[in-house]
């Protein structure tokens, strides 16, 4: 069977996870995961793993130290979600003396690999051994630890999907615990309040292991500290690694590191990602000094430089065209971040223009009350889930802001509205428009790759 086969069959799932928008199709739990993983060998427990949980920030946290390890001479297997273009995106090798853009599983290796964890899946349910066929992500989890175990890799890095405690992701024996900032996502599945949303991120925990955080929300801190006490867990903040208060979110800085100083110079920008980058190096300097991993100082500076996390307060710039700014924030706590880091690079005089869509199990009024007011003007785009929030309602929100909004049937014509205005807004000693796109990985998905497949036809010789 090959890589469309497997992607077709996969995609197939994707209908089936919701019976009703905002409710599972079924209750999940490790034993699920656990008994496929087994059927295949248990791959998961041929590597040692690190577990990164929370709402956000956790796949900048395991992208920044997947790099690290790798600078280190390392073998690194990196799980992330969701994807932005293709699903292999989630599941990559990053090796020492390769590019980071050249990392992701090959296809006829993900086809190859998928239908050995598809049919052995299948024959689990027709021995009786397996009370449901695997959900999407679990097939996919089952799949990365396969390849990770066939790479023999020296460490992996594992990103939470959801939650923590029944997360597909929960089944490895993690040696070291990472948790990022906690807010409200989530909460048909989590839970309703921070408190609740914290305990079940809390499951990654393990007794007498390592845990890694930040002082956050009241509810969060309290949350996590009684289950790490009941644990015995010895918890490392990351304090020491964040900069001083008054470090410009957008240039380097330097922090102490494994005794040594180092300058802090990474892609990822906005304040935000200093915490991001915190828990990194400090779970970087803990596998070091744990004497298992070669992880030095210049392996953590180089290794941040050179990470790779796209859709994060990035830049793309085209011949001619306005500049564009992607960031996936897709919840109030994304939100706001997105919000800190546009103030902080604004231009006096420069126009801006949002283009936005979130799904609808969102708190949209809350998003656009955060980000709209920044803009001015709102364009409105159609993005492929089942999830998705209506162009209708999403209008409707924008209005409610005072901001004027602008429906579009595709977010290629979203892309071609915003810029149409941002020519329009153009004034002499005035710098040009910025077009923000924002508010769901599906639209930051889509927009990039349109985005990067025009880069790419105007590079070409003859382009015009």
């Amino acid at each position: 069977m090959s890589y469309i086969d497997a992607i077709t069959n996969l995609n197939a799932l994707t209908a089936e996870l919701f019976s009703a928008p905002g409710v599972p199709r079924r209750k999940f739990s490790l034993n699920e995961i656990g008994i496929l993983c087994a059927a295949l060998g248990n791959p998961h427990l041929q590597y040692p793993s690190v577990l990164i949980a929370g709402t956000n920030g956790k796949g900048s946290t395991a992208s920044t130290l997947a790099s690290i390890a790798r600078e280190s001479g390392l073998r690194v297997g990196l799980y992330t979600s969701p994807h932005l273009d293709r699903v292999n995106e989630r599941i990559r090798l990053l090796l020492p003396q390769k590019a980071a853009d050249d990392s992701t599983i090959p296809n006829e290796t993900f086809g190859r690999l998928y239908f050995r964890v598809h049919d052995a899946a299948r024959q689990l349910v027709a021995d009786g051994k397996l009370p449901a066929f695997p959900s999407y992500f679990e097939l996919l989890t089952a799949l990365g630890f396969l390849y990770f175990a066939e790479s023999k890799i020296d460490l992996a890095v594992l990103e939470v999907g959801m939650g923590g405690r029944l997360d597909a992701t929960n089944l490895v024996d993690p040696i070291l615990s990472v948790i990022t900032d906690i807010s409200l996502d989530h909460q048909e599945w989590l839970g309703s309040t921070i408190a609740e949303i914290a305990r079940e991120k809390a499951g990654i925990l393990r007794a007498n292991g390592t845990l890694i955080t930040l002082p956050q929300h009241p509810e969060a801190n309290q949350a996590l500290g009684e289950v790490a006490v009941a644990l015995n867990v010895r918890g490392i903040p990351a304090t020491e690694y964040m900069p001083i208060m008054s470090t410009d979110p957008l240039l380097p800085y330097q922090i102490e590191a494994l005794g040594r100083i180092i300058q802090v110079d990474s892609p990822l920008k906005g304040a935000h990602q200093h915490r991001n980058l915190a828990l990194a190096i400090a779970t970087a300097v803990e596998l070091s000094e744990s004497g298992r991993f070669p992880i030095t100082p210049e392996a953590i500076e180089k290794g941040i430089h050179n990470t790779s996390w796209p859709g994060r307060i990035e830049q793309i710039s085209l011949p001619n065209q306005p500049e564009f700014l992607l960031d996936v924030a897709h919840n109030p706590a994304g939100a706001w971040a997105l919000r800190s880091a546009l103030s902080a690079s604004a231009v006096e005089g420069q126009p801006q223009i949002l283009i936005f869509a979130c799904l609808r199990d969102k708190p949209l009024r809350e998003m656009t009350q955060i980000l709209f007011p920044l803009f001015d003007h709102v364009v409105l785009a159609p993005i492929h889930s089942p999830r998705a929030t209506d162009v209708a309602d999403l209008t409707a929100a924008a209005e409610a802001t005072g901001i004027p909004a602008h429906p579009s049937q595709t977010v290629a014509e979203a892309l071609q509205i915003a810029t149409e205005i941002a020519r329009s807004l153009l004034q002499p000693n005035h710098p040009p428009a910025r077009i923000v796109v924002s508010g769901s990985v599906y639209l930051v998905g889509e927009a990039r790759h349109l985005l990067l497949a025009k880069t790419a036809s105007e590079s070409r010789p003859g382009a015009h």
